[in-house]
């Protein structure tokens, strides 16, 4: 008999205990759980793939992605990202990567900057820049910043350019270029 009123005094007083040492009231909790105190979203080894159809036309990988705020349209890639562009045949067609880049959702735009690099390996060329702008709706990139292409025959410098994201075709403005020429 003493057991059980010794048993029954204790859930006695740990259920006291539970119900009593912590409530918070109504306003603190919604404080808590509203948008302004929550902080923003890090990701570490991030890949987003974007496909058309289910087929997969670009794969962009990021050692950390930044999303500050649940209602934020843009996501940061502060320690630079590396992007694939596959052709139809699911071939690598092109090659994007930076040190820094941001991506904001309403215009489906990425601005890539620092040390800027697009590859054709198809075509063994390189484009190098200091700032681009990716828009993947259109599929087109282009810059206004210095760039220079390097390719197996030749260096071509600009002050921008607009090109297709595969850097298939693309123009260059204000181009000057150093190539070899044959001795006849």
């Amino acid at each position: 008999m003493k057991k059980t009123r010794f048993l029954i005094y204790n859930i006695t007083a740990v259920l006291a205990v539970m119900l009593f040492s912590c409530g918070n009231p109504t306003s603190v909790i919604q404080q808590l759980a509203s948008d302004d105190t929550l902080s923003g979203i890090v990701a570490y080894d991030i890949v987003f793939y974007r496909s058309d159809s289910g087929v997969v036309q670009v794969e962009l990988t990021a050692p950390m992605m930044v999303r500050q705020g649940n209602d934020s349209s843009y996501l940061e890639f502060p320690q630079g990202f590396h992007a694939v562009v596959f052709d139809k045949y699911h071939q690598v067609a092109s090659e994007i990567s930076a040190d820094y880049g941001i991506k904001n959702d309403d215009k489906n735009m990425v601005k890539a900057a620092g040390n800027v690099s697009v590859e054709n390996e198809k075509k063994g060329q390189s484009m190098y820049s200091d700032q681009l702008f990716w828009y993947q709706d259109t599929k087109m990139i282009y810059t206004r910043s210095a760039v220079r292409i390097i390719m197996p025959d030749k260096d071509i410098v600009g002050d921008s350019l607009v090109s297709m994201e595969n850097f298939d075709e693309y123009t260059i403005y204000n181009g000057r270029a150093t190539f070899e020429v044959e001795d006849n």
